[in-house]
């Protein structure tokens, strides 16, 4: 994607209803198009190799290949900027939900989410950012805590990289709060904080909050119904 381009979305539903309904909202916005529909999640690896989209918009519960084996396979594209995935479900705390994040996915909204909310979600993940809300992070991650590994498991050597500051930062977003929520909670400037942010991403090999939150916990840095 270019600065010029627009945002290339595929749309992953079983239900061609649904896929219509956003479509219409996504043709609407001169910067987004839809380059192509998948039934399944099986028919969505395929297309995303064909139609090479920015964002894919991936339902979780599907025949053949659910949306959690889909989401590894797209995000483990040997392409060197794979596309980013939005997961679709129905409910706010559907157990595939988390195993689709660990898979790779950048986000999670409803499937009722206003029409406002599902084109900027595409835009802002497009951009490299994540689009779950905080406070539905931190429920999924509570509600399978149980999945974690003990808090008395050995530190990971990748945590041993980051520096205290970043590690506090680390913290705050798995509780997740915003930066300008940790901006003013440590008393620096926002820009300070995307500037811990980004150095902890790279040293910690993920590629965006989301995927920092749930190392948070798989760490041990962070107990599940602690904070």
């Amino acid at each position: 994607m270019t600065a010029n381009s627009p945002i290339r979305v595929l749309l992953v539903d079983d239900q061609p209803l649904l896929r219509t309904g956003f479509r219409m909202i996504l043709e609407a916005e001169s910067d987004i198009a839809v380059v192509g529909e998948s039934g399944d999640g099986q028919a969505a690896v395929t297309d995303t190799r064909a139609l090479q989209p920015d964002v894919v918009l991936m339902d979780i519960r599907m025949p053949r290949m659910d949306g959690v084996q889909a989401t590894r396979s797209i995000t483990g594209t040997a392409r060197e900027s794979p596309p980013r995935v939005l997961v679709l479900t129905t409910f706010d705390l559907d157990e595939y939900v988390v195993e689709a994040l660990r898979a790779g996915a950048s986000g999670f909204l409803l499937k009722d989410v206003p029409a406002d909310q599902l084109v900027e979600a595409i835009r802002t993940v497009a951009r490299g950012d994540s689009v779950v809300a905080p406070s539905i992070t931190r429920r999924l991650l509570d509600m399978f805590a149980t999945r974690f590994p003990a808090t008395d498991a050995p530190t990971p050597a990748s945590l041993s990289h980051l520096t205290a500051r970043e590690r506090e930062v680390l913290t705050m977003v798995a509780r997740g709060m915003s930066n300008a929520e940790i901006a003013a909670e440590l008393v620096v400037s926002e820009t300070t904080v995307k500037t811990h942010v980004g150095n902890l991403l790279t040293k910690l090999s993920v590629r965006d909050r989301v995927q920092a939150a749930i190392y948070a916990y798989e760490s041990g840095l962070v107990t599940p119904g602690a904070l």
